[in-house]
């Protein structure tokens, strides 16, 4: 009998071990992320309907069994902007598909952020003359805005125009409704496509949105804010509570707009963006609109693994501008982002108009910061107690960390803080104080942007913080006071021009240093325009206003102002490739001041250079008649791409033809493509470089152009030929560019600049030089 139960005990024993380690050799359940699988153009599948299952049908074929016990889960099909599909994957499946020949790529599902009236005016846009009469405000572009969607209830800059002609009939999207989002209401002859995609976010997130939450409605603000910025109609008597009172219009005001929200409330996946620039090229739109940003600096991502510039090579192909914002990692070096030479790359600049307050202290000293707070001003005759933050409790006036009884009828001086000024001010109200001053960031150097504080409160400089600290350490005999004065919308002849803002991303672009970035600059800084009316003007839980208008900064305030006129450029020049139009904004920016300054930048008050604001600041009117264009093709990207030495695979993940790239036929430098700027990196002090430029003439169709070049310090740049001869229009010339280091002159700097400015006595085309110096070559930095 023992020997049985022996014998039974050990059959069990090992019927166990052989279940645990089955269970170990395929789990039941694995854990699933969201990833997005490019595929071979030959092997994909090309069904008319039902793409989603189609390629979940093509998972089960090409997994082995003892990868399907975790269900794969397709949740997008692409056709447009990739060939290939998003879905949840285990690890094992991913790698295994990685592992087929058929699979280009496999790349987990990332993220990306969104870069959080007078400005036209400040781009010189009239309706009496120039780009806005001549393309009539572009009636037949509809600007495609991928961000947080639209909210368009009791929202005039979205409301249907009656003088607006017939809709473009090449414009085969439309709005989808959702419980929150009534389509046939809200859309009509100027919002003609609102639709969402939310699945890889729910992926990432590990549940499924609410019902109420899958809605092309904007209840962050930021995409309400850019398209109405892009694209909204005309509203009279606009502002923030009276501030920046006055006519709210877009940039392109006849312009269609369609809204595709890819961006929630945490973050933008990558398969929803995929998923949002693929219906936005199968809808027939002519510019795309995105202010938001991926990883920059050295961590921004190589092209071929980068979602955005994969998604915007399709669409520049078919013929669609993509205009994206430079990022708001300023004011280091190597912080843009959107780094495709395809891609229009914006930057951001402030504007003349100002929302001040004067921050006044007991020994009368004055500072001028920025606001705006719309509520009961403080007696400026009577000034308060002033006291510092982290005299009383926590410097950087962290919620819930001020001593009441020390706040109480004070007015705080706060540290600069990683957290909002908003949510700075609202812990000194919440303690019971009577005002706050917000700080800047000390590498913001002279830039404050306004806030729309529920407390008195101003933003002053990192400067004038450290005086206004300074003297409260000095009255310890007699107690430090202060006031705010609120001195609403001022405009003012000083700062004479656009300032580069201290926040916006800089060159040089790591992926490809000889490709400028960013490209241009537009206003970007204290923008009014439309909001939602699902969020309070700071987000804070404890604002419980609403507005129609509200006041934001960033280069996503900057990308739409260029997309607005990118869109009035098609409409003009319908045969222009989107190359042709960013070379026209380039070649026409301007880049100095009213007092014939460079455009100073607020980080060092100094001059900027080219790796700050791009090829200048927007000129709408000068864009119009650019005299030349540097025009580029998908064949021109392509030689573009082996010259960075990307793989047949990595190209074909552009190209999506089927096709297999032979690099071995194009013998091009990354530098030579045919792009209105040059960027030269010199490898050694006895290095010489060469680029080549193609123009084509779009001005006078008899024409003669010369070249005047301003060479970069310890630069001898030559230019062959020095003339080029035009005997018709849309003729081409072609020429070369010599870079190469003077031995007797000694570089202080890592970088410096120059410019090549063509001219034929009418049009002036102008391209900035950047050089970048190896380290030994530089005496001194």
């Amino acid at each position: 009998m023992a020997g049985k139960v022996a014998a039974t005990c050990c059959l069990l024993l090992a019927a166990i071990v052989l279940a645990v380690a089955a269970a170990e050799e395929v789990p039941e359940t694995e854990a699933q992320s969201s990833y997005i699988v490019h595929v071979a153009h030959g092997h994909a599948p090309r069904p008319r309907l039902h793409a989603t299952r189609a390629y979940a049908a093509f998972l089960r074929d090409h997994l082995p069994d003892d990868m399907l016990q975790t269900e794969p889960s397709v949740h997008y099909a692409y056709a447009r902007a990739a060939t290939g599909f998003a879905a949840r994957l285990t690890r094992r499946q991913a790698a295994h598909l990685a592992s087929l020949p058929s699979m280009l790529a496999v790349v987990p599902d990332g993220e990306r952020r969104l870069q959080t009236t007078r400005s036209q005016v400040f781009l010189g846009l009239s309706s009496l003359m120039g780009l806005l009469p001549a393309s009539e405000g572009a009636p037949d572009v509809v600007i495609g805005v991928i961000d947080s969607g639209v909210y368009p209830k009791d929202r005039a800059s979205f409301a249907a125009d009656p003088q607006l002609p017939a809709p473009p009939g090449s414009f085969r999207g439309g709005c989808v409704s959702a419980p929150t989002f009534n389509a046939t209401a809200y859309c009509n002859n100027k919002l003609m496509g609102a639709k969402m995609f939310y699945k890889g976010y729910e992926a990432k997130m590990g549940r499924p949105l609410d019902d109420t939450e899958k809605s092309p409605l904007d209840t962050n603000g930021h995409g309400t804010h850019t398209a109405s910025t892009a694209a909204g109609s005309a509203v009279p008597g606009a502002s923030f509570f009276e501030y920046g009172k006055g006519r709210a219009i877009g940039t392109a005001p006849s312009a269609r707009i369609a809204s595709y929200k890819a961006c929630w409330t945490h973050a933008c996946t990558d398969s929803d963006v995929l998923a949002a620039f693929d219906e936005a090229i199968a809808d027939g739109v002519r510019v795309i609109s995105i202010s938001f940003g991926g990883d920059g600096g050295l961590n921004a991502p190589e092209l071929h693994n980068d979602t955005v510039a994969l998604a915007a090579f399709r669409a520049v192909c078919k013929g669609i501008a993509v205009s994206a914002a430079a990022g708001n990692d300023g004011p280091g070096a190597s912080t843009v982002k959107n780094l495709a030479p395809w891609v229009i790359t914006v930057g951001a600049s402030t504007i003349k108009r100002q929302f001040a307050a004067t921050v006044v202290l007991g020994n009368d000293a004055s500072f001028v910061g920025a606001t705006l707070y719309a509520g009961a001003p403080l007696d400026g005759a009577a000034k308060l107690p002033l006291v510092f933050a982290g005299d009383v409790g926590s410097s950087t006036c962290r919620a819930g960390k001020l001593t009441p009884t020390k706040v109480a009828g004070k007015i705080v001086l706060c540290d600069p803080s990683n957290w909002s000024h908003a949510a700075q001010g609202e812990a000194v109200r919440a303690a019971g104080g009577a005002g706050a001053i917000l700080t800047s960031a000390m590498d913001f150097g002279e830039q404050t942007t306004a806030t729309a504080h529920i407390i008195p409160a101003a933003t002053v400089t990192f400067k004038a913080y450290m005086q206004i600290r300074k003297y409260i350490i000095l009255s310890k005999q007699q107690p430090a006071t202060a006031t705010i004065l609120f001195n609403g919308t001022t405009f003012s002849r000083e700062p004479s021009s656009a300032r580069m803002a201290s926040f916006s991303g800089r060159g040089p672009n790591v992926r490809a240093p000889e490709i400028l970035k960013p490209d241009v600059t537009a206003p970007g800084v204290d923008i009014l325009a439309a909001w939602t009316g699902e969020r309070s003007p700071t987000g804070l839980a404890t604002d419980t206003r609403r507005a129609q208008f509200n006041v934001l900064s960033g280069t996503s305030m900057a990308c739409p102002h260029v997309s607005g006129v990118a869109a009035m450029l098609r409409q003009v020049r319908p045969t222009w490739s989107p190359a042709a139009i960013k070379s026209a904004l380039m070649t026409t920016a301007y880049n100095v001041d009213i007092n014939g300054d460079i455009i100073r930048d607020a980080w060092t008050g100094k001059a900027s250079t080219p790796f700050v604001r791009g090829a200048g600041h927007v000129d709408p009117t000068g864009a119009l008649e650019p005299g030349l264009i540097y025009d580029a093709r998908e064949d021109d990207y392509v030689s573009f791409l082996c010259a960075l030495g990307y793989t047949a695979n990595q190209i074909a993940l552009f190209t999506r033809d089927g096709s297999t790239t032979d690099c071995s036929t194009y013998t091009t430098s990354v530098g030579d493509l045919n792009y209105p700027a040059f960027s030269v990196v010199f490898r050694s002090q006895t290095d010489k470089v060469t680029q080549r430029r193609t123009v084509t003439n779009v001005g006078t169709l008899v024409s003669t152009y010369t070249a005047n070049v301003t060479s970069p310090p310890g630069v001898r740049v030559t230019v062959n030929p020095p003339s080029l001869h035009f005997m018709r229009g849309r003729s081409r010339r072609r020429y070369e560019v010599t870079f190469e280091p003077l031995e007797s002159d000694t570089v202080t700097k890592k970088y410096t600049f120059g410019s090549i400015v063509w001219s034929d006595g009418t049009y002036k085309v102008t391209s900035p030089i950047a050089i970048t110096w190896p380290a030994k070559q530089v005496a001194a930095i």
